[in-house]
């Protein structure tokens, strides 16, 4: 079918599908020219109405040529003054885009985006918000416009956010970004069904135990899958607006996790407490990928819990570390870690504390609790990791053994057990029982993919050692904290080693 379709209506559709978009330029062009702030927050005029009109039809027909035939829209979407904000959900595929043409609602977008040729004019036509990453204070900035916007009585347009953040398989929710939810207005929840089975007309994703990430299949391609199925659907449910409680006003997170169990109800699919900060962790592109029952998905939940802030970890890190070298081997109980840390003993501090008690005897090396944060902090920079591990556990002559080499990797990839005897005998080439990072640097320069050669070859296949995740998967994917369950929470931690 993708052979015959290659050859046949898949340039026909490219070809519309880039002349529709090419002919709405000059509109939202024209449409957009001179418009300041303050004219923007005044009523439409009688031609930019017409304008309105004229853009959805040709984004319509867009969507038609590439085999979007019909589009099923549930429900009612609410006006801009009962509801400013409508969060959509599971961002799953490029065709998310669909709502956004039919809306024309602002949404929030990278400021790179803007440049874009032709398409970067016609998101200036529906006046998104701009996140700027070379602003350091750009996420303050972001929900400071959120909230002006959404608390104008309506004379912006509405603003559709994404709250997951990134791309999912749709098998569950993961937690919702507050940004939606700290101006507690009422919110309108819409949910998205893509009926066809085939994977070709969402993002490609990959499925790991408790989190679902998005893989880097390049856009052409999905594009061409897409194209080659004769026909498409969607679908695009209103629910009926959420109107926040006063306690909801004042805890945005309590919001943000009742309007996703709203949505999560209404697509029949469980939540997961995993976030889009867990989705990088999973996917960064390091020497050393996370295996499948890695803990420390758990650990980065539990880093967040406990309130050390992303901008800050780096340097948390560095003076941690700084801590942990005056330690030597000395091990700490949990009163002592509290101290170490600077927080006081809470239920979050004593489940990270867990993680690390490898045999249930109260105390803890701190080496790895530096180790472990270093992979949160800096995913996929794995080699300054290793070089940080080993200024940790080298002896006085700057050397580690092949028993602190598998500490070292068994805490980077949070896993319970690992093999590293092949990898150590590879890097010691001269025998001498022990080697130092400079050792290391130099084979994984000359073997970038170490890994795969050494480690999961025979770690990661269906004869591995390393077990499973206590935390079961009842849909295969999506670890499951829907309501339902909720007693799911209380089950022990996994622990790096048993």
């Amino acid at each position: 079918q993708i052979a015959f379709m290659t050859l046949t209506l898949f340039p026909i559709r490219l070809f519309f599908a880039a002349f529709m978009m090419l002919l709405a330029w000059p509109f939202a062009f024209i449409a957009s020219m001179g418009s300041d702030e303050q004219e923007l927050e005044k009523p439409l005029s009688w031609w930019r109405k017409i304008v309105d009109i004229l853009l959805k039809a040709i984004m319509r027909m867009m969507w038609l040529a590439g085999g979007f035939h019909w589009i099923n829209v549930k429900g009612r979407r609410a006006l801009p003054a009962e509801a400013a904000i409508l969060t959509v959900a599971p961002h799953s595929s490029y065709f998310d885009a669909i709502p956004v043409t039919m809306t024309f609602a602002s949404i929030v977008m990278k400021a790179e985006s803007k440049d874009i040729p032709v398409w970067g004019t016609l998101i200036k036509y529906i006046r998104p918000v701009f996140v700027s990453r070379s602003d350091q204070d750009s996420r303050r900035k972001t929900v400071e416009e959120i909230k002006r916007r959404a608390q104008s009585d309506g004379k912006w347009p509405q603003i559709m956010i994404f709250p997951e953040g990134t791309c999912t398989n749709r098998s569950c929710l993961i937690t919702f970004k507050p940004g939606a939810f700290i101006p507690g207005v009422p919110v309108q929840p819409v949910v998205l069904r893509y009926p066809n089975k085939l994977v070709s007309s969402a993002c490609s994703v990959l499925g790991i135990q408790g989190i679902f990430i998005e893989m880097h299949w390049p856009l052409f391609e999905i594009l061409w899958l897409t194209l080659c199925q004769f026909h498409n659907s969607v679908e695009i449910e209103f629910l009926p607006v959420y109107i926040p409680s006063e306690e909801e006003r004042r805890n945005p997170v309590l919001y943000a996790n009742n309007v996703r169990r709203v949505m999560a109800e209404a697509l029949g699919v469980p939540v997961t407490d995993y976030t889009f900060e867990d989705c990088q962790l999973a996917l960064a592109e390091g020497q050393l990928r996370l295996p499948s029952d890695t803990c420390l998905l758990e650990f980065a939940k539990l880093v967040r819990s406990l309130g050390l802030k992303p901008e800050t970890l780096e340097d948390d890190l560095d003076k941690y570390a700084a801590s942990a070298m005056k330690m030597k081997k000395e091990k700490v109980d949990l009163k002592e870690f509290s101290a170490y840390l600077e927080f006081p003993v809470s239920q979050t501090l004593e489940n990270m504390f867990a993680l690390f008690d490898e045999n249930e005897d109260g105390v803890i090396d701190i080496r790895e609790f530096v180790i472990a944060l270093s992979v949160v902090c800096k995913p996929s920079k794995t080699l300054e990791t290793i070089q940080l591990a080993f200024q940790l556990y080298q002896s006085e002559g700057g050397t580690v053994t092949e028993e602190d080499l598998a500490h070292i990797l068994k805490t980077a990839m949070g896993v319970s057990q690992i093999d590293v005897t092949h990898l150590f005998r590879a890097v010691d080439e001269e025998e001498k029982g022990k080697i130092t990072y400079d050792d290391f640097y130099t084979f994984a320069v000359l073997h970038p993919h170490f890994a795969e050669e050494y480690l999961y070859a025979d770690q990661m296949g269906a004869e591995s050692g390393l077990k499973t995740s206590s935390l079961s998967a009842p849909n295969g994917i999506c670890t499951d904290f829907s309501p339902d369950s909720a007693g799911d929470r209380r089950r022990p931690l996994q622990k790096k080693l048993n």
